[in-house]
């Protein structure tokens, strides 16, 4: 099978391509390197697109269940009216990644359909593994339910979204807060999420095009499970495809990349979620990687997608 890449993504993901491969590769289970070198990039990515002037930002801390304060930012739009909101939680493989890369990233969501959001700056691992990155989640979801009246969000209207290790946990607190009986969760905006720990064994097809690699992914899995990564014993709510029983979630949006290591586990969840009686809207977008739209932005392909976020947002 050959895959054939987006015309306009190809043309700036080659140079990238070079640029990857003339960079060393950190080996599997090197945080600190991945760290370093994959935060710079997530740094240039945020600040090819401008910040929105019209959104403001204000800093909450919440005590987790060890008496850990975790930090929550809350993103809003000048003039917006009472309504809904979302909790938001940045990619990063599980290990690396923070609220403060992902300024812009939120403030255009929130500058663009209105929306506010709140980020969670959740713990990473391999400092601190599981279950402390869902609990931290979920620990803001329980804030952001029990302030609502004061940030004029209306309870029933909380949604919850992340990107790549993000969404992952947007889903395993969803499904945590569903077993927990609440706080309710009104949807989940789930983009190319990282769900499944299983995800080891390289597609040859997809390696070319991995701008999370394979490599990556043994690293971020290991470091937040250690020896239980892989095996019979791993919680759904640090790796939500391993949950059982998907009844009894809220309306699901899931999208990925054709490209991307994760298409297979997602097109997996998005099936086994409507089978489950969920209602879910999936998108796989062809000839496109892991984060595209972070450095293709302006192309059709990262238009349509951002497109498609926005008007989930605006349904909420």
């Amino acid at each position: 099978m050959t895959f054939t890449v987006d015309p306009q993504v190809a043309a700036i993901l080659a140079p990238m391509a070079e640029a990857m491969a003339a960079a060393p590769h950190p080996a599997v289970g090197d945080v600190a390197t991945r760290r370093v070198a994959l935060e710079a990039m997530m740094a240039e990515t945020a600040a090819l697109q401008p910040t929105p002037a019209d959104v403001t930002t204000t800093d909450f801390h919440a005590v987790a269940g060890d008496g850990t304060k975790v930090l929550l930012r809350w993103y809003t739009k000048e003039g917006a009216a009472p309504g809904p909101a979302v909790l938001y939680l940045h990619g990063g493989g599980m290990i690396l990644g923070s609220v403060a890369l992902y300024d812009a990233p939120i403030a255009r969501y929130v500058s663009a359909s209105g929306v506010p959001m709140l980020a969670v700056d959740y713990r990473l691992a391999p400092e601190h593994p599981d279950p402390t990155p869902v609990e931290d989640v979920y620990t803001g979801l329980r804030w952001l339910h029990d302030h609502a009246a004061e940030l004029g969000v209306d309870p029933a209207r909380i949604a919850v979204m992340g990107d790549s290790a993000g969404g992952g946990l947007a889903a395993g607190v969803t499904l945590l807060a569903r077993d927990r009986g609440g706080p309710a969760v009104a949807r989940q905006i789930l983009v190319f999420p990282m769900l499944d720990d299983r995800t080891t064994t390289p597609d040859p097809e997809l390696v070319p095009f991995a701008t999370w690699t394979y490599e990556d992914n043994v690293t971020g899995w290991s470091a937040l499970l250690g020896a239980r990564a892989g095996g019979p014993d791993v919680s759904p709510y640090a790796a939500a495809a391993r949950a059982a029983d998907l009844s009894g979630l809220p309306p699901t949006y899931l999208e990925v990349g054709q490209l991307d290591i994760f298409r297979d586990e997602d097109l997996d969840y998005a099936r086994r979620l409507g089978a489950a009686g969920v209602d879910v809207e999936f998108h796989l977008h062809p000839g496109v990687p892991h984060e595209f739209e972070t450095f293709a932005w302006d192309t059709g392909v990262a238009r349509r997608a951002v497109a498609d976020r926005l008007r989930v947002l605006g349904s909420l």
